[in-house]
């Protein structure tokens, strides 16, 4: 592993070469060019500080093509020059996309970059002076906006906190603890089971492992390993058999799209090693074996290593991680009870430039035998996902016209074999505003929408819509039994969302104009190689290709289900017999 990521390295040293702008006249000078935008930026995913770190990890390390290398050198202070000219006066970066002047981004390149330094600082070679003088000068202007700056996301407290650290750790600054301790007043958000308040297993859960690790390490806080604990033994459970991290249910922009274990390396490697746990080593191995590539600036892996040799090999590893489990996260947590502290909290659930995240801690069944993979989940579109050994069943979605778009559950329950999930949506209506409450302006020739006080108005003709689906297992599958009786006659939906690289090879099927399939008739096969399912309980209760607000996903084989309230809807999934025999 340690070899391998030493030639990606080197790769990477290349192609950064290759962007390097060196135009005296350019904006970019010094920077290397994103591919994504044509721009140098200073960020630490697609930014110059994370090829700055491919290239510093290069020169530090015996085993690299290019330690030493002169030329490498000159291109790394020409790079370490094109970030200061871009770190604006208060201290901060913008990294490229929405947010600007941004303090934890800021800390994110801030983490990174401290890492870099202090692995180059460890070299015995004087050429690196005015490298280090540069890096030291960029970190030295950050002090002021990480003393003062505020964040947008829950995990963004946790960069900010490592960052400080790092800070602290370099400028022996007091401060820093101070202002990192603020934030971790705030209290750890997470679940008993381990769920972060993102519940992003592909990105975040990652991210504040991490980064909770230095800040416990830099500011001598040990308690903070133990959420990191809690998350690493949730993400056992969380993974496909093929190494493809459970992304269905994630509430930021890894959802339902492709990650593998690799970010978990670090933190797995870390604690199996201060806790001497051979589940984490195991883990750590297995992710492990998916670390092609060192990682951008803040979690490069290489810099890590080489800082601390001793994490190049993993010890201890001894038992199998499991193949065979069900599991029901956050079964027991008291999410209701949270929920209703909102109206005490006193923001009445609106927050600016983020988002509420009241999906943290929602249930989540995990089942796992052998090469079939299923995550039963609720509070997000989709409620059932299959993985059985190639074949990729991404979503099952239901939607509806009664309030456009998709239906989520918001609540599971264990049946004696399966579950059952249930969701509820309300709306209705609004009357007049009461005279004695009406703006001044509706007795002028103009009175807006916008500036009468909505607030007053009284709630008229609510209708509530439940529905219900039950979720067991059969013989060679799956059941999913469907309902939903009142108001009637609302145009539901019921979406599979298969892997494009498989094939549809039966069953009576419509396309629609935008390359979706509604399903008439007959027994769906949907196959990848040599393994297949099968689904039975097509219906073409009417002709919409989508519902409202209910956007189907690009690069996927979509294929539909269309009926009408009320509904009682069976799908039985049978699954190819090498695999079901497993079950």
């Amino acid at each position: 592993m340690y070899k391998q990521l030493v030639d990606s390295n080197d790769k990477a040293v290349e192609r950064g070469l290759s962007r390097q702008v060196l135009d005296p006249n350019s904006r970019y000078y010094g920077g290397t060019i994103d591919p994504y935008t044509g721009i140098a930026w200073v960020n630490h995913t697609t930014g110059t500080p994370t090829d700055m770190c491919y290239w510093g990890a290069a020169l530090a390390n015996p085993d690299s093509l290019y330690y030493r290398n002169e030329e490498l050198l000159k291109r790394l202070l020409l790079a370490t020059e094109f970030v200061l000219c871009n770190q604006h006066e208060d201290g901060s970066i913008s990294p490229g996309w929405t947010n600007y002047h941004s303090p934890p981004d800021t800390a994110f390149v801030v983490v990174g970059y401290a890492q870099l330094y202090q692995l180059l600082q460890q070299q015995d070679w004087e050429k690196l002076q005015p490298v280090l003088d540069n890096m030291r000068l960029f970190l030295e202007r950050t002090v002021p906006v990480m003393l003062t700056g505020g964040c947008h996301t829950p995990n963004h407290r946790w960069v900010l906190c490592a960052a400080l650290g790092f800070l602290h750790q370099l400028f022996d600054l007091e401060e820093a603890v101070k202002r990192a301790e603020q934030w971790l007043a705030e209290g750890m958000d997470i679940t008993p089971d381990g769920e972060w308040t993102e519940r992003s297993n592909g990105i975040y859960n990652a991210v504040s492992d991490i980064m909770l690790i230095h800040a416990a390490r830099l500011l001598d806080r040990p308690e903070l390993l133990e959420p990191v604990r809690l998350n690493l033994r949730m993400m056992v459970y969380l993974v496909h058999p093929t190494g493809e991290i459970v992304t269905d249910y994630s509430g930021r922009q890894d959802l339902g799209s492709m990650h593998d274990l690799s970010p978990y390396y670090l933190p797995y490697a870390i604690l199996a090693r201060v806790d001497q746990d051979p589940l984490f080593a195991n883990m750590a191995k297995w992710a492990g074996d998916s670390l092609t590539d060192p990682g951008v600036c803040s979690v490069n892996s290489l810099i890590r290593l080489l800082l601390e040799p001793e994490l190049q090999k993993i010890y201890g590893v001894e038992d199998e991680l499991p193949k065979q489990y069900e599991i029901m996260l956050n079964e027991h947590f008291a999410r209701e009870g949270y929920l209703q502290q909102m109206a005490s909290a006193g923001h009445y659930g609106r927050i600016s430039h983020s988002r509420m995240h009241t999906d943290f801690g929602a249930p989540v069944a995990r089942i796992m035998d052998h090469a079939t993979s299923i995550t039963i989940m609720t509070e997000v579109p989709s409620f059932f996902a299959l993985r059985h050994g190639s074949v990729r069943l991404l979503a099952v979605q239901l939607a509806s016209y009664f309030n456009p778009g998709y239906v989520p559950m918001q609540h599971m329950d264990r049946l004696p074999a399966g579950y059952r999930l249930t969701g509820e949506q309300k709306k209705g209506y609004y009357a007049p505003i009461p005279a004695d409450q009406l703006p001044e302006t509706v007795k002028t020739s103009t009175s807006p929408w916008y500036v009468l006080p909505h607030q007053n108005r009284e709630l008229t003709h609510e209708q509530i819509f439940r529905t219900r689906a039950e979720v067991v297992p059969t013989e060679k599958g799956w059941k999913l039994e469907l309902s939903g009786d009142e108001p009637e006659e609302i145009m539901m939906q019921l979406s599979f969302v298969f892997g494009d690289e498989g094939e549809l090879s039966s069953g009576e099927l419509l396309e629609t104009s935008g390359g979706h399939y509604l399903w008439k008739g007959g027994t769906l096969r949907y196959s990848c190689g040599e393994d297949w399912i099968e689904l039975t309980g097509s219906e073409m209760g009417h002709l919409a290709a989508t519902v409202r607000e209910a956007k189907l996903p690009d690069q996927c084989k979509v294929v539909l289900v269309n009926f009408m309230t009320p509904f009682k809807k069976t799908i039985d999934i049978t699954l190819s017999p090498t695999m079901a025999a497993k079950l």
